[in-house]
């Protein structure tokens, strides 16, 4: 079959030469046609290779393979079968296979939940690919079920439907999984992103062994940061939620676990660390896991105002010697951003803070050094030295 063509200007041709797949609006010179698989070409017509064509996003074209590659379900396949090797060694039961950009497939997140498995397909170009995609999952993962979260919001620029629906098998509303030492139920029908947050796996079981005896998670959702800081030990966990429903969840998990030592407040972290911080409690290890603040570039400044002020708090929280785990999943917060945030915080709360680790997502979350949207994810260790 042969696909349409289009033709990338010197400039997005020079954006794929350096690594980058994207191709913008602006970058063609010619466009046009429906959804699906593309022929890129220079002005010259020589050919750039085969992408995913989306008319009606930003993102117009998304690279996947050089000239002469036979995208099909057998190449699907093959891709997802060398993301899946990639993971080897991976113990854990709830890690992601297929990382955007990350595995070379973009717009598509896959994660496996034991026995069964959780996907995007976040364009217009791959969504015209469907049937492909779910034949290379079912193939490669043998899932008793495949449940399709195509609700994210970036769907809506592509003008594709935001919608949750079954690819084939059955989904469970509710999925145990073993992380580590810890055992916890993911949500893959209501839960935040695919049905939790795999990108922090490695940095809970970091923080786990590095638990102090009174520990705070704020911002703490299901509680995994809690439950891994009570099974490395803490004789108290403070985990800090605004959302009842997710409190639920939590207390669903530290049931699962046998804990007693996680307590709960449903609160308004921003609020509640403020509070706190001015009666001069303490905190051995604190973990400050926010969600994204920055949704735009429009909104940067105030993000990092927010980010600074919550890291400003934990500081003082901090016992002397407590170490503090803090991030960042903003995409638009860079990571001179956030250490110059931390810098400011530090700086302002008179503690002397020492960075231990710099971190980021874990493995299976892989980061392409020409592709700076896999890293959307920054964290740091820090030690209160005095």
């Amino acid at each position: 079959m042969k696909l349409p063509t289009l033709v990338v200007s010197p400039k997005g041709v020079g954006r794929l030469r350096t690594g980058h797949p994207w191709v913008f609006r602006s970058d063609l010179s010619e466009d046009g046609g429906e959804p699906g698989l593309a022929h890129l070409v220079d002005g010259r017509g020589k050919g750039l290779g085969t992408a995913l064509y989306s008319p009606a996003s930003e993102i117009r074209a998304r690279w996947l393979a050089p000239d002469g590659a036979a995208v099909d379900r057998v190449w699907w396949t093959a891709m997802v079968r060398a993301a899946l090797d990639r993971r080897r060694g991976v113990e854990d039961t709830a890690y992601r296979v297929v990382h955007a950009e990350g595995d070379g497939l973009p717009a598509l997140i896959v994660d496996r939940y034991g026995d069964y498995a959780v996907a995007q397909l976040l364009s217009a170009g791959l969504e015209a690919v469907r049937d492909d995609v779910i034949a290379a999952i079912r193939d490669t993962l043998a899932p008793e079920g495949l449940l399709l979260r195509n609700d994210p919001a970036v769907r809506e620029r592509e003008r594709l439907p935001r919608e949750v629906t079954l690819a084939f098998g059955e989904v469970p509303e509710m999925i145990e999984v073993r992380e580590g030492r810890v055992r916890f139920l993911a949500a893959p029908w209501t839960g935040q992103k695919t049905g939790a947050f795999l990108d922090q796996r490695e940095n809970r079981q970091l923080i786990g062994a590095r638990a102090g005896a009174r520990c705070l998670d704020a911002f703490a959702y299901h509680g995994l940061f809690a439950l891994h800081l009570a099974a490395g030990g803490a004789k108290e966990v403070v985990a800090v939620e605004i959302s009842g429903d997710a409190l639920g969840i939590l207390e669903q998990n530290t049931a699962l676990n046998g804990v007693t030592q996680i307590r709960t407040v449903e609160a308004n972290a921003f609020d509640w660390l403020k509070e706190t911080a001015a009666t001069g409690e303490r905190f051995d290890t604190v973990v400050l896991d926010p969600p994204a603040f920055a949704r735009d570039r429009r909104s940067l400044g105030r993000a990092l105002a927010g980010y600074k002020e919550i890291n400003l708090r934990a500081m003082h929280l901090l016992a002397p010697g407590g170490v503090l785990f803090t991030a960042s999943c903003s995409h638009h917060v860079h990571r001179g951003d956030f250490f110059g945030m931390l810098a400011d915080a530090a700086s302002d709360s008179g503690r002397r803070l020492q960075l231990l680790e710099i971190r980021g997502a874990a493995a299976d979350h892989p980061e392409i050094v020409t592709v700076p949207e896999t890293g959307y994810l920054k964290a740091a260790l820090l030690r209160a030295t005095d």
